[in-house]
């Protein structure tokens, strides 16, 4: 098994997180694991954060990982853990709705935490775990 560490860049998504200065990598493949690092709800085609009520900007950010995802040679249905952090617990079954369409058969381990904010505008970020 590799044990060398290789990062990737999503383009215009990675272009933002630059442009901000955030010091990470959007996702990072290490041996056979991918890891997607917190990914705000930007679009992919222009880099600009996407605004709008909870489904918009969760959609957003599932497409962000899923690209992120196969950028590093992985998918969806290769994910194992993901981290949800949204800033209104309200808005659970909202944004399961939108989750379930991502991962509609055996959904991968999950966790969902509600907190305050971002320094950027938005109300969602997901990291998860994948096999490669």
């Amino acid at each position: 098994m590799p044990t060398e560490k290789k990062t990737y860049r999503v383009g215009k998504l990675s272009e933002a997180i630059e442009r901000a200065k955030v010091p990470l990598s959007a996702v990072v493949r290490a041996g056979d694991f991918v890891f997607v690092s917190g990914l705000p709800p930007i679009d992919l085609d222009t880099g600009e954060l996407v605004r709008g009520d909870i489904v918009a900007q969760a959609e957003q950010v599932l497409k962000n990982v899923k690209a992120a995802l196969e950028t590093a040679g992985s998918s969806l249905d290769k994910v194992v853990k993901v981290n949800v952090f949204i800033t209104n617990s309200a808005w659970f079954n909202r944004f399961n709705e939108v989750y379930a369409r991502y991962f509609p058969k055996d959904p991968p381990a999950r966790t969902f935490v509600a907190m305050s904010s971002w320094p950027w505008e938005f109300d969602i970020e997901i990291e998860c775990i994948a096999i490669a």
